[in-house]
């Protein structure tokens, strides 16, 4: 073992009944509904809490209000370096959620049109980041988690938890270094694989 494995740590990761206990602490409130839909797609998709907010709902959905399999990021991270869009690929369960929140949204007013966010405040903007971090906190406390995480940890355990499902599947050879390219397209081959949608269904059901 190297110098620099010996003293770099594992990420920190959800546990799956920390993950269980997030998603039915949030599905159970219906003011709730918003943020276990934000974390449904980051347990599927591995997306940071800044590209979540970025999102329109041109992003997700068609015209016809379907959400889409494959998604275009414009906003993730080196995005100024390298400007060609990104893709993930959302999960049967995940797009259902996401239609849902879309109905809500519509139901309540909201604007629908393709450059409105995704993702409200309780003020009707555009949700920042810091609210996500504020929320994520508060949801932990309320779904009993015995120990305080911060945001990242669920990019975390949405990389981890498919490259160790999948890795001998659909990746060949080394991660790479590269954390970025290595996740997004980890990611992308495992939602294409055969068991790729059992398996993130389960994480963001």
């Amino acid at each position: 073992m190297s110098a620099y494995a010996a003293v770099v740590r594992a990420p920190r990761t959800l546990t799956e009944k920390e993950v269980a206990r997030l998603l039915r602490a949030t599905g159970e409130h219906k003011e709730g509904f918003r943020d276990h839909c934000l974390y449904s797609l980051a347990l599927a998709s591995g997306l940071r809490e800044h590209e979540l907010v970025a999102l329109n709902i041109g992003d997700i959905f068609d015209e016809r209000g379907r959400a889409r399999r494959h998604v275009l990021l414009h906003v993730f991270k080196g995005c100024r370096r390298h400007p060609r869009p990104q893709e993930v690929v959302l999960s049967d369960t995940v797009r259902a959620k996401l239609e849902k929140l879309l109905r809500v949204k519509r139901a309540q007013g909201h604007d629908v049109g393709p450059q409105a966010p995704l993702f409200l405040s309780r003020k009707g903007l555009r949700l920042s980041t810091r609210q996500v971090r504020h929320g994520f906190g508060v949801w932990q406390q309320r779904a009993g988690l015995d120990r305080h995480l911060n945001f990242h940890t669920v990019r975390h355990t949405a990389c981890t938890g498919v490259y160790r499902m999948l890795l001998s599947e659909v990746v060949d050879g080394d991660r790479g270094r590269d954390e970025r390219a290595g996740c997004r397209e980890g990611m992308l081959q495992a939602a294409r694989s055969p068991a790729a949608s059992r398996i993130l269904a389960r994480h963001a059901a």
